[in-house]
């Protein structure tokens, strides 16, 4: 901290749930087809389409593991600890988890401008409510409606929350975009994943979503695509369905599974797709950030993409890699390449964001720093502060 003149802005800061998040604006007679909570043992659990969901161990986050507790962990682990040896230090949940103000004597505190600030619980039901879209867009408007009021889009400027959106109904979609954009919203927020509509799957870019992606465009707000349940499969390496307990097949609990590269899989997936789907020739103002959903691919991916634009030069009418460049902005896991992300995007299309205060993040956010040692003043502020700072601002056309 005490080498930067300015305080950064991290683009990936978390809140965790109040106990009412799900159920406060949801009227009690659709509680039953969204959200509900349950005892089993002794534990509360939530309820997310008449299953009990075991996403997280404890969804009433009290007492929670500290943040950046598998620092280590992902350092490299030298200590050659598993991961719940990690987590066994736990701490009642502190009011800046769940209280505005206190979070901004928070920020005070880390050295922080700003932050963004995005959901824990709320990026993985979307999954859980996929047959039935009436009830997804019941639980997600509530969800907003609890968002903006306990944390606000814009609060003293300085706390950004984003307002979740799905697509599987494209007008709710627009409705709620626009609900948000009067409501002073810098950013909104969507997991990467396939469309699960009344008619089923579609890809992001389908043209059904274009009144949404119009309006996306013309308001100019940044739309993150930020790591949740995307449901991904492993074809039978693993069991299905997302969980954060690093269990695997009971026999083989805590052993490697391919279940950790899904985050990864489905970024890569919907990223590439939009540029397939030539989402940023025909929405020029769009601008998306992928948050938290690592960037190991990266290089892979453009390559990919280079040679598909070679294939179908009748499709593309611009180069769909320099697009790409230009319209998408990268948080990398701080344990990915910073440098090799910054040389394939250029350091004006790479944001911070530590995760905090979630488990796998940084301890605290300015921990950060020093992955960028090797980079100039200037790249290291426009990553630190600059890029973000842009992208919070809305840019209409």
């Amino acid at each position: 901290m005490e080498e930067l003149d300015y305080l950064p802005f991290d683009c990936d800061n978390h809140y965790y749930e109040a106990l009412d998040a799900f159920t406060r604006h949801v009227d009690p007679k659709w509680h039953r087809r969204c959200v509900e909570w349950c005892e089993i043992n002794g534990r509360s659990y939530h309820v997310v389409a008449g299953v009990v969901s075991h996403a997280v161990v404890n969804p009433t986050f009290n007492p929670i593991a500290k943040a950046g507790a598998l620092y280590k962990y992902f350092r490299g682990n030298p200590e050659g600890k598993s991961p719940l040896e990690y987590l066994r230090d736990r701490e009642p949940i502190p009011a800046e988890y769940r209280d505005r103000d206190a979070r901004i004597a928070c920020l005070d505190r880390q050295g922080l401008s700003s932050v963004w600030l995005f959901p824990t619980l709320g990026v993985l039901y979307e999954e859980l409510l996929k047959q039935d879209v009436e009830a997804s867009g019941v639980l997600f408007r509530g969800f907003n409606r609890w968002v903006e009021e306990d944390w606000g889009f814009a609060y003293k400027n300085r706390i950004f929350a984003a307002p979740y959106i799905t697509l599987s109904d494209v007008n709710w979609a627009c409705e709620e975009l626009e609900w948000a954009l009067d409501h002073d919203a810098r950013v909104v927020v969507m997991r990467p994943a396939p469309v699960i509509t009344p008619h089923g799957p579609r890809s992001p870019g389908d043209e059904m979503f274009d009144p949404f992606w119009e309006r996306a465009n013309e308001s100019g707000i940044c739309v993150v695509v930020h790591a949740g349940d995307s449901g991904y499969s492993s074809q039978g390496y693993d069991v299905d369905g997302f969980g954060a307990d690093f269990g695997s097949r009971p026999a083989r609990r805590g052993a490697p599974t391919i279940k950790t590269f899904n985050i990864e899989r489905a970024a890569y997936d919907w990223l590439i797709t939009m540029s397939f789907e030539r989402m940023y020739e025909r929405f020029p103002n769009l601008r998306v950030a992928s948050v938290e959903n690592g960037s190991d691919y990266l290089s892979n991916l453009l390559r990919k993409l280079r040679q598909v634009a070679d294939k179908y030069p009748w499709w593309f009418k611009e180069d769909p890699v320099e697009l790409y460049r230009q319209h998408v902005w990268m948080n990398p896991f701080w344990e990915d390449d910073v440098a090799e992300v910054a040389e394939l995007m250029g350091p004006d299309h790479v944001i911070f964001g530590s995760d905090w205060p979630h488990i796998e993040g940084m301890p605290q956010p300015l921990d950060y720093v020093v992955e960028l040692k090797e980079f100039s003043d200037e790249d290291k502020r426009n990553i630190l502060l600059e890029n973000t700072t842009s992208l919070n601002q809305l840019q209409p056309l």
